[in-house]
């Protein structure tokens, strides 16, 4: 059957598409009727993956550089916010798997052999390309994460490990934003004071508070210390300290102090396309978060505590997966130390200027010209 590239289904390929849906459970002469919308659920779950890839190609390619331009942030916010949709569609689909029963799984499991979810390529390559390094996997049948997968594809993984990933970009972008040390203002000891003193006035609160018990108030104090100490930990005279991670933290000092700059002043203009570029990174953790965690409730709702398919242990890897596989849990500490606008320091007026839009008046003059991004 010839069809026209011209018409709807030429152009759709769907004479192809629409025959990729090929049940086991028929070909060996029992069929089984969910095992179709099973296949259909899966292969759009590929078809996503490919746009997220699709996506992160723009990004990486706007990151990958020494400088990154203004419009071009703007333009990578757009498509991590595409791939955030992408994603809840994800989650979405779990509903519509959930639509079939135990026992109607039961009816083609046996036939899906050594086949799992666990083998998909491109969502492998989604969690690398992000930033999942290899040490921070839970360990799967004491194997490299990809021994499940064929040769090329693992020699596929190896290759797209061996580049750096955007937590690796976002880390040096944040590393070169220009406003951390301006017109005499140092916001390292400025917000170090701030956020210090902050936490001081939140552990004597605790300890007054009458309503806690002993134990509790000794457990948030403790708490609060310890975030105090990783607080302090970010700040180093040093500039080879600043480049790297402080104890308790991926990301290196400087590049998490930034955000937290980024997070502390996103209402100033040169920071609003930063910041909603850093939420929709977080938004992007959260949501897998979110995904891993409908998944594993998904699979025990399958099968109980069987082994699953392709001999992972089910839901038990699944489950432990939601919290070990986080990638940009730094940037979710840092609400640990923002404050209210009101207590924050106030930006001198120079480094404010700076960062206004360059056609906006500053206290009757004219705006200074805005910098460029790092």
């Amino acid at each position: 059957m010839t069809i026209d590239p011209k018409s709807y289904a030429g152009y759709l390929q769907l004479e192809t598409l629409l025959a990729s849906q090929k049940p086991v459970s028929a070909a060996v002469g029992r069929p089984a009727h969910d095992e179709h919308l099973f296949i259909i659920v899966h292969q759009v779950y590929e078809l996503w993956f490919k746009q997220v890839l699709y996506e992160l190609d723009r990004v990486e390619a706007i990151f990958a550089g020494p400088w990154v331009e203004d419009r071009d942030v703007a333009a990578a916010a757009a498509g991590l916010a595409r791939v955030v949709e992408i994603l809840k569609l994800g989650v979405r689909q779990i509903d519509l798997l959930e639509t079939m029963t135990p026992l109607d799984f039961l009816d083609f499991r046996d036939l899906l052999f050594t086949g799992s979810g666990f083998q998909s390529l491109q969502f492998r390559e989604i969690e690398v390309r992000l930033g999942l390094k290899r040490e921070n996997r839970l360990r799967f049948d004491d194997q490299p994460f990809e021994h499940r997968l064929i040769e090329p594809e693992q020699t596929r993984i190896r290759d797209v490990e061996a580049r750096p990933s955007l937590f690796d970009m976002v880390e040096a972008w944040l590393g070169r934003v220009p406003f951390l040390e301006t017109a005499g203002w140092q916001f390292q000891e400025a917000y170090r004071s701030a956020v210090t003193a902050g936490v001081r006035e939140e552990i004597a609160r605790i300890s007054d508070n009458p309503t806690l018990g002993d134990r509790q108030r000794e457990g948030q104090v403790a708490a609060l210390e310890e975030e105090l100490g990783r607080f302090e930990a970010l700040f180093s005279s040093s500039p080879k300290d600043r480049a790297t991670p402080a104890p308790g933290w991926r990301m290196a000092r400087g590049a998490v102090l930034a955000a937290l700059f980024i997070n502390l002043y996103r209402d100033e203009p040169a920071l609003q396309v930063p910041f909603r570029f850093l939420s929709h990174i977080m938004d992007i953790d959260e949501t897998l978060t979110t995904w891993r965690f409908r998944h594993a409730q998904m699979v025990e709702r399958m099968i109980g505590r069987k082994v699953g398919t392709g001999g992972s242990s089910g839901h038990s890897y699944l489950n432990r997966t939601v919290e070990q596989h986080r990638i940009f849990s730094d940037l979710f500490a840092l609400a640990t130390f923002l404050m209210p606008r009101a207590a924050r320091p106030d930006l001198p007026e120079a480094l404010r200027r700076r960062m206004a839009l360059a056609y906006a008046p500053v206290n009757g003059q004219d705006g200074a010209p805005d910098a460029r991004s790092a």
